[in-house]
C-alpha cells in the first residue's frame, strides 16, 4: 500500500509516495482495472506538508559544494586584472514563505520567497600592468544575497517507479552585494570587482543550488519508497506498489492507483476487474487510502499460507475464554472437556483450516472461514492428551477502526455451523449440553477473543513500522461492497525529515 506514508520537499516529500510516474507511462485503454490500492492527498495535506519546506531548502544550499569562480578582464592602464574567489560556504541562511500549487495535469510547482543567504569565502585578485608590474592580494569576502527560488517538480516513470524531474529550477535575484575585508578596500576596487563577478557568480549559485535540489529530491525518493516497500513487507509477504495507471494531478488533489497485489513465495494473485472510480473518493480530508476486496483477501490468503492464522490461549486466558454463561452449565461441560484438570495445565488451539474468504460490505468486512479448535490437557510427566476436537465454519461481520494508535476490530455479527466434533468425555456425541455451550462460549467470548488478538497482532505489526510515531487525527475506516476506505488528517512527523538528514547529509 502507499502507507505510508511521507516526506517530500516540502509538498513532493510524500508526493512521491502517491505519485510513481507521469503519463509518459502507457497503460492500455482500460488504466482502473488492475487497481488494487489508491492514494488521494488534498491541497490542505500539500500546503501543511510544505511548512517543512525550509529544512530540505536550508539542506540544499548548505550542501551544495561551490566550486572556485575564476575570471579576468582587460583594464586600460591597469592591463589584465585576475581574480579567484575560493572556500565559498554560506551562513546565516533563512527563508521568509513557500507557496506550492498543484498545476493540472502538470507539474507541483513550489514558490521559495525571499532567501536570504550570506555567502563568505577567500578573494585573490591581481594585476599585471606596464612594465611587468604584477601584484597579488587575498582578502576575505562576504556576499549579501536575497533570492526567490522557483520549482517546477515533474514526475517520469521507469520501471513502474518514479524519477522526479526538478531541473526546472529557477534563481532570481533581488539582492547580490560584495563586501571585501569588511569594505577597508578602497570604493574603486570593490565596484571593480562587484561588476566582474556578479554575473559568473548568479549562473554558479544557480547551478550549484538548483543541482543540490534534484540531487536531494532523488534521494528523498529513494528515501520514501524504502519506507513504503518496509511498511507493506513483514517476512516472506509483499505488497506490490507497482503502477497500476498514470498519476492525477488536479488543482485540489494528487492521486495514485497501484496494483496492490500479494506476493508470497510462489503465491500471488493478479487483479483484473477492480471496481475504482475516482468518484468514489472526496475532497474533505487530508489523506485517503482506497484498498479493493481483492488486496485485503490476498493479505488474508497470504497469511493463511505462512501459518499465521493461529492463535493459543493458556492460564488465564483460557479461563475468561470458558467461564462465562450459566455457573452450572458452564461447570458441568468444563468438567467434562478438562476431566478436572486445572487451566494452567491445559492449553488451547485455534486455527484457519482453509483460506479465508473475504467479502466487503456496507456493514463491514464479512469473514468466512473453516476453523479448527483443539484443547489439550498436559498431565505432569505424560503426553498430552487432546479432550476435544472440532471444525466449524464460522462467518462473522467485522468493523474496524484506528483510535490511539490502535486498531480496533468489532464483531457485530456471526454465524457458527459445526461440521466436526470429538470429545473424549462424549465419544457419542450425544449429550447436547457440551454442544450447546461451545456454541455459545465461541459466539459470545470466542470470536470477540480471536478478533481482538488478531487486531493486537496488526497494531504491533504496524507500530513496528513506526506508525504509532505518526499524528494521525480523527481517522475513519468506512467498507463499501467490494472496497474499503481509509480517510484521515494528519500532523507531519518532523522527524521522518529529521531521520532522512541525518541519513543522507
Amino acid at each position: 500500500m502507499c502507507w505510508a506514508g511521507r516526506m517530500m520537499l516540502g509538498t513532493f516529500r510524500i508526493l512521491l509516495v502517491l505519485v510513481h510516474a507521469s503519463a509518459a507511462c502507457g497503460f492500455g485503454l482500460f488504466p482502473y482495472g488492475a487497481t488494487g490500492i489508491v492514494c488521494r492527498m488534498t491541497k490542505p495535506a500539500a500546503l501543511l506538508l510544505n511548512q517543512e519546506t525550509a529544512q530540505v531548502i536550508q539542506a540544499a544550499f548548505r550542501n551544495a559544494k561551490f566550486p572556485n569562480i575564476t575570471g579576468e578582464r582587460s583594464m586600460r592602464l591597469l592591463g589584465k586584472v585576475a581574480y579567484a574567489l575560493t572556500n565559498i560556504q554560506v551562513n546565516d541562511l533563512s527563508i521568509e514563505k513557500s507557496e506550492v500549487e498543484l498545476k493540472e495535469d502538470s507539474a507541483i510547482h513550489i514558490g521559495i520567497k525571499n532567501v536570504t543567504a550570506l555567502f563568505k569565502g577567500t578573494l585573490t585578485y591581481g594585476y599585471a600592468g606596464a612594465w611587468f608590474l604584477q601584484l597579488f592580494h587575498s582578502v576575505d569576502f562576504e556576499i549579501e544575497s536575497s533570492i526567490d527560488l522557483m520549482l517546477n517538480i515533474k514526475l517520469m516513470c521507469q520501471k513502474d517507479q518514479v524519477v522526479p524531474d526538478a531541473s526546472d529550477c529557477y534563481l532570481t535575484f533581488h539582492k547580490l552585494t560584495l563586501h571585501l575585508q569588511g569594505d577597508k578596500q578602497p570604493g574603486w576596487l570593490k565596484q571593480l570587482f562587484t561588476d566582474f563577478i556578479s554575473f559568473t557568480l548568479k549562473l554558479v549559485l544557480k547551478r550549484e543550488v538548483c543541482k543540490e535540489i534534484n540531487g536531494l529530491t532523488q534521494m528523498l525518493t529513494n528515501f520514501v519508497l524504502d519506507l513504503a516497500a518496509n511498511f507493506v513487507r513483514d517476512k516472506d509477504i509483499i505488497v506490490d506498489l507497482s503502477l497500476a495507471s498514470d498519476p492525477v494531478i488536479k488543482a485540489s488533489y494528487v492521486e495514485s492507483h497501484h496494483k496492490g497485489f500479494v506476493l508470497y513465495k510462489n503465491y500471488s494473485s493478479v487483479l483484473s476487474d477492480s471496481v475504482f472510480s475516482p468518484s468514489l473518493l472526496t475532497e474533505s480530508r487530508m489523506l485517503y487510502f482506497w484498498l479493493s476486496e481483492h488486496s485485503l483477501s490476498s493479505l488474508a490468503s497470504a497469511a493463511f499460507l505462512d501459518g499465521r492464522l493461529m492463535l493459543t490461549l493458556r492460564g488465564e486466558k483460557l479461563q475468561v475464554l470458558f467461564e462465562m454463561g450459566d455457573p452450572e452449565e458452564q461447570r458441568k461441560a468444563v468438567q467434562m472437556i478438562f476431566q478436572g484438570t486445572s487451566y494452567n495445565d491445559s492449553v488451547a488451539q485455534v486455527w484457519s483450516l482453509s483460506h479465508p474468504q473475504i467479502s466487503l460490505q456496507p456493514e463491514g468486512t464479512v469473514v468466512k472461514s473453516l476453523v479448527a479448535v483443539e484443547v489439550s490437557i498436559l498431565p505432569a510427566g505424560e503426553e498430552p492428551l487432546v479432550s476435544l476436537y472440532m471444525e466449524k465454519e464460522i462467518t462473522v461481520t467485522i468493523q474496524a477502526a484506528y483510535a490511539e494508535n490502535k486498531l480496533i476490530l468489532q464483531p457485530v455479527d456471526s454465524s457458527i455451523e459445526i461440521k466436526v466434533f470429538k470429545c473424549t468425555a462424549d465419544p457419542s456425541g450425544n449429550d447436547p449440553s457440551i454442544q450447546n455451550f461451545l456454541q455459545n462460549m465461541i459466539s459470545v467470548v470466542g470470536i470477540p477473543e480471536v478478533t481482538s488478538s488478531i487486531g493486537s497482532a496488526l497494531t504491533s505489526l504496524m507500530n513496528s513500522k513506526r506508525l504509532n510515531l505518526f499524528d494521525i487525527i480523527n481517522p475513519e475506516i468506512i467498507t463499501r461492497k467490494g472496497y474499503v476506505i481509509v480517510q484521515l488528517d494528519f500532523g507531519f512527523p518532523s522527524h521522518v525529515l529529521l531521520n532522512f538528514l541525518e541519513k543522507y547529509l
